[in-house]
């Protein structure tokens, strides 16, 4: 009888981290899990001193779902900005926090959580907070910034879209199309609201609607609490559109518009330091040559998850409650 061989699992490891060296430029200090619980380590982006500003960055769709790589998983945005406040408190010569944000939102509960944590630093710590907006600071990207001394934005910045949408996938057509039901037995009549098998009833899309309003409701009362809007500026501003840098300070929704430099200068002035006060940020693996301009924890490391194509940054997978602007999901 003749057999077949099978290759080993080490044979196999070995192949496969030999693809993986190929893929990063043959880099001798390869891990194959990679190191998503590698501890922060601080690194001075620019400047001198003792007291220090902390460049926190929210990049991409906010929310509390990790992302998946073949290797190695993503720490979520809310997970990022959690870890690094905690370790931001034990350190008291932290003056000031400048949070630059670049992100088109993402879930309510995210969003709401960050806005949360951010406020309760702020107020424990009496560290000043100011944001810069880079190219998108929308719906939950906006939401987030709420709890600044000053909300600064790029010349080219896209704000506002102060609102909450429901995303809910439909696949019933589909199914329809290749002969395909769902029979579902349910205890109540509205268990199954929001279903992807079937339309929607006018009685569901009522009572979504009601949600999406009472959510949409408590983000207009954080702007008002904090940004004390004209009436009718608040009334502009709950249309849920988007802004230009220019209309956003000319409605209140932000302080002012210039760069980094502005914004690592208006940090400094806020908390009595002088101007070229030390900016630090903290990095899993701290790289060289730092700039202002570096995204995330995660970004120092070169090395790519395999097979990972960011399409939670692109649209969001799970239906639910987004703080969220989806010009390219619109009908």
């Amino acid at each position: 009888m003749r057999h077949l061989a099978v290759t080993t699992p080490p044979v196999l490891l070995a192949a496969l981290l030999a693809v993986c060296l190929a893929a990063s430029a043959c880099a001798p200090t390869f891990n194959l899990l990679g190191a998503p619980d590698a501890p922060y380590a601080e690194q001075t982006v620019s400047g001198q001193g003792d007291g220090k500003i902390l460049l926190l960055s929210i990049d991409g769709l906010i929310s509390e779902y990790g992302g998946e790589g073949l290797l190695r998983p993503k720490p979520s945005v809310l997970e990022q900005v959690s870890a690094q406040l905690k370790l931001a408190r034990k350190d008291t010569n932290i003056k000031a926090l400048l949070l630059k944000v670049n992100s088109p939102g993402g879930t309510v509960t995210a969003s709401d959580v960050i806005h949360h944590e951010l406020a309760a630093y702020r107020r424990e710590t009496g560290v000043k907070v100011v944001t810069m907006m880079m190219g998108l600071a929308t719906s939950g990207g906006y939401y987030v910034s709420l709890p600044s001394d000053r909300i600064l934005a790029h010349p080219t910045t896209i704000t506002g879209s102060v609102g909450v949408v429901f995303l809910q996938p439909r696949v019933a057509g589909l199914l329809d199309k290749i002969g395909v039901g769902v029979d579902v037995s349910k205890s109540g009549a509205l268990k199954d609201m929001g279903s992807p098998f079937r339309e929607p009833t006018d009685e569901e899309r009522r009572l979504t609607d009601a949600l999406v309003a009472a959510q949409a409701a408590r983000f207009l009362d954080l702007v008002q609490a904090s940004r004390r809007l004209a009436p009718q500026a608040l009334a502009t501003a709950a249309t849920a559109r988007v802004f230009t840098a220019a209309e956003a300070k000319d409605l209140g929704l932000i302080d002012g518009v210039g760069y980094m430099e502005d914004a690592v200068a208006e940090a400094a002035a806020l908390a009595g330091l002088p101007a070229d006060a030390r900016v630090v940020c903290y990095r899993r693996r701290p790289g060289p040559n730092p700039t202002w301009h570096q995204t995330g924890v995660e970004a120092a490391d070169p090395r790519p998850a395999l097979l990972h194509v960011g399409l939670e940054d692109l649209l969001p997978m799970r239906a639910g409650l987004y703080a969220l602007w989806t010009p390219g999901l619109a009908r």
